[in-house]
């Protein structure tokens, strides 16, 4: 069984880049081909979404020069990826704190997910600036301010369905099968809502050395699970 939502928080372009002997903006780069591969390999097994755990909010908090490096490199990605990605029928979408981002990146977003509206066979989904956190935070906020428009009713009970119409990913599948690379074994506050009841995938192999045979290995390790949802079967 091919799962329709593949998520990867993709660790190690660091210590990758520091294992060679230079600047961690190398690792970024490196990982950033990682990123193409990966997308090749989901639509080549046919997974619907892909999901990505670029930088987090808790990433703001690096060094300047690495926080500036790698916003650069999300730009560069924004304008030599936005043919291709419609070429290749990849829907684009970025998902996080986007108050925290600069005019110029938050119009590169916009422009690149309207080019790529209409593509539906692969939905590719750029955490950026993104906590679990934040994003139960800002549902709850959404959820008041409807109250104050007079669009949901406080006198009823929110439900599960309900609330999560608030979350950041409505519309977008739960997670099936989360791949971490790197070796730690964590999510780092990364979808607590919506990874409940995720396969968990942990690898040792850095993010820049992560590539389509690691992908399949983590799809093939997906196959042989069996999800009960808290059932016996």
């Amino acid at each position: 069984m091919v799962p329709a939502h593949v998520s990867i928080i993709m660790d190690g372009n660091g210590r990758w880049a520091q294992q060679r002997h230079r600047e961690r903006s190398y690792g970024h780069r490196e990982g950033a081909e990682s990123i193409r591969a990966c997308i090749e390999a989901a639509m080549e097994a046919g997974v619907r979404y892909l999901s990505l755990y670029t930088f987090s909010e808790e990433n703001w908090n690096r060094p300047d020069e690495e926080v500036k490096g790698i916003m650069n490199l999300f730009m560069t990605f924004l304008g030599k990826e936005k043919e291709n990605l419609r070429k290749n029928g990849i829907r684009f979408l970025t998902i996080g704190n986007r108050n925290r981002l600069s005019k110029d990146i938050r119009e590169g977003i916009a422009e690149v997910e309207r080019y790529t509206a209409g593509c539906d066979r692969l939905t590719l989904v750029v955490m950026f600036s993104y906590s679990g956190k934040w994003d139960m935070v800002q549902a709850v906020n959404r959820y008041r301010e409807d109250i104050a428009a007079g669009k949901a009713d406080p006198s009823q009970a929110l439900d599960i369905t309900g609330f999560e119409k608030y979350i950041s990913t409505a519309g977008i599948p739960d997670p099936d099968l989360l791949i971490r690379t790197g070796g730690e074994l964590r999510i780092s506050n990364y979808m607590l809502w919506q990874c409940a009841y995720s396969e968990f995938y942990f690898t040792d192999i850095l993010w820049p050395d992560f590539r389509k045979t690691e992908f399949r290995k983590a799809l093939d390790s997906f196959e042989n699970r069996q999800r009960r949802y808290g059932e016996i079967n």
